[in-house]
């Protein structure tokens, strides 16, 4: 893995080898940033911007500090606001509970970001200061909406040359998403996945807009479902079949087609009830859904028993459906430079694009998350740094 970055870095720099370079002090004495920060969890109003948030530092040699152009948000941005999932991510955060209670406050929400490298960490020889990279933050991590962010420089890839900072930060967080559950969780590629029979649910949503995309490049037959005022965003994105959901009953609409050999759901609920009879049995078809219990099972039970309840379920999901003839699988949002790199190409390619609603300067990001709050999104919220108006 780091070989194959190491000639891509070259191939990016005319051949050239990687420095090694050592950490890097900042041009400017800085202690403060401006940034958009919770101090409690809530709804939007628990929004605060503020010109004094603590400036990143580099803490491990692996890691990078970015000037942030543009940031993007997603549906996690909205539930870590309001504390979905709060007890995990803290447990990550601070696995041997060193820390006092509440240290995730002031937080920093959005993972997207599109930006400059402005430092780098002793053992980061990949990037160098004024890289234009892109990147998805982990949710444990200091977020997007600030001047500055610290990523590791595994999580770090170059933005696509075709891309301005505004649409680069539309795609990775949904990108690596749809990519950990198409193909790491999946395992589609590009070398298996011509002639297969995929069905999109949520397929208007940011995830569903990368993976129709996605799975499209890689030759497969596509279908997406979404309501009937987003068919005509599908069919660009190249999607074969559009179903609205609207217009009867899914399942019947679904029944009446040939089965597929892979299901990507970003709707969950009762969708998962009938969808996997929608697979084809005994060929190895596989059903992945992103709508898992495993972060309410830990806030409510706590981190013991929510993993244990937790295990339990998918275990008895998998084993049941097995004995049926279709593989069940869960899938999370993964950070990954590498799988960054090849999305890149995809992108610079033009087999992929980024879908974006609508973009909010930085003095309205609170506007940009009632925006997100208000559903039936048809791309990204984005948010230019940038432009402080």
């Amino acid at each position: 893995m780091l070989a194959r970055r190491a000639l891509r870095w070259a191939a990016r720099r005319g051949g050239q080898r990687p420095p090694v370079r050592g950490l890097r002090g900042s041009p400017r004495v800085r202690s403060a940033m401006p940034s958009w920060v919770i101090d409690r969890y809530g709804r939007n109003e628990v929004l605060r911007f503020t010109r004094d948030m603590v400036f990143p530092v580099i803490h491990y040699p692996n890691e990078v500090i970015v000037k942030v152009h543009a940031a993007s948000l997603n549906p996690i941005d909205l539930n870590m606001r309001s504390g979905y999932g709060a007890t995990a991510l803290n447990m990550k955060r601070d696995p041997l509970k060193i820390k006092s209670m509440d240290t995730e406050f002031p937080l920093t929400l959005g993972r997207d970001v599109s930006g400059v490298i402005m430092e780098c960490g002793l053992s980061v020889s990949y990037f160098k200061p004024g890289d234009e990279v892109w990147a998805a933050i982990p949710p444990w991590k200091q977020g997007t909406l600030s001047e500055f962010v610290v990523a590791s420089a595994n999580e770090v890839s170059f933005k696509p040359k075709c891309l301005s900072h505004v649409e680069a930060a539309s795609l990775p967080y949904v990108g690596l998403t749809a990519w950990s559950a198409i193909n790491k969780v999946g395992g589609l590629n590009q070398s298996n996945c011509s002639g297969k029979r995929v069905l999109i649910l949520g397929a208007s949503g940011g995830v569903g807009t990368f993976a129709v995309q996605l799975v499209k490049a890689w030759g497969a037959h596509v279908t997406a479902v979404c309501s009937h005022d987003a068919g005509t965003l599908m069919k660009k994105l190249g999607a074969d079949d559009v179903i609205d959901y609207k217009a009867g009953n899914l399942e019947q609409q679904l029944k009446t087609l040939p089965s597929f050999d892979f299901i990507l759901d970003n709707v969950g609920g009762s969708t998962e009830k009938w969808a996997l009879d929608l697979l084809k049995k005994w060929s190895g078809a596989t059903y992945v859904t992103l709508v898992t219990p495993f972060l309410i099972n830990v806030d409510k039970l706590g981190v013991a028993d929510g993993m244990l309840q937790t295990g339990v379920t998918i275990g008895s999901k998998t084993v049941k459906h097995l004995l049926k003839g279709v593989h069940y699988r869960w899938a999370f949002f993964m950070p990954s430079g590498p799988s960054l790199d090849e999305i890149a190409q995809l992108v610079d390619s033009g087999k992929i694009q980024p879908v974006i609603e609508q973009v909010f300067p930085f003095s309205e990001v609170p506007k940009a998350f009632l925006k997100l709050e208000g559903g039936h999104a048809r791309g990204k919220t984005v948010i230019d740094v940038l432009n402080k108006k």
